[in-house]
């Protein structure tokens, strides 16, 4: 019963069958129609998004399964500022402003993918990533609240949030 294991980004809800994804499926011999329906299906609360998706192939049965990874911080970031792609010139140019508790449900969200041990060290990365891509938090730039968190000054609202960090 040999195994196959494929791993693409698609944008979530909306994987087509062309190519690359439709020819490396029909080399398996597969129903990339099926197999495209169930990526868009398992992906369709990452609408709009880039997902990593994995696919286990049985080689032998035809058979596979689809697993979602967790979208990228940045694409996570974006969605909750309501923009579309990364300002290029984060320096100059903003994007968008979100709110102390996006950063928090993002970094609660990318918890797996992170090598953050605490909390406060994983929302000071995603306020790094929100910075890097042209976003500000609460109308303040990043790299202040960064320091604002190291101080202290959100350890009320990251109480607030440590059970869900802890169970996730």
């Amino acid at each position: 019963m040999p195994k196959k294991t494929l791993k693409i980004v698609v944008e979530g809800g909306n994987a087509k069958p062309g190519p690359p994804l439709g020819p490396t499926l029909s080399q398996y011999k597969l129903n990339v129609g099926e197999v495209v329906k169930k990526i868009n299906e398992v992906t369709a609360q990452f609408k709009g998004m880039s997902v990593p998706v994995t696919i286990e192939i049985d080689t032998d049965t035809k058979n596979f399964e689809v697993s979602v990874g967790i979208p990228t911080t940045t694409s996570l970031l974006l969605r909750k500022a309501g923009a579309q792609e990364p300002s290029g010139d984060p320096m100059h140019k903003k994007i968008g402003n979100i709110s102390m508790e996006d950063v928090l449900d993002v970094a609660i969200t990318k918890k797996p993918s992170l090598t953050a041990k605490t909390l406060k060290s994983a929302v000071k990365s995603i306020l790094g990533t929100a910075y890097t891509i042209g976003l500000t938090v609460d109308g303040k730039s990043p790299k202040d609240l960064v320091k604002e968190v190291e101080e202290g000054k959100y350890d009320n609202l990251l109480s607030k949030y440590e059970e869900k960090w802890e169970s996730s």
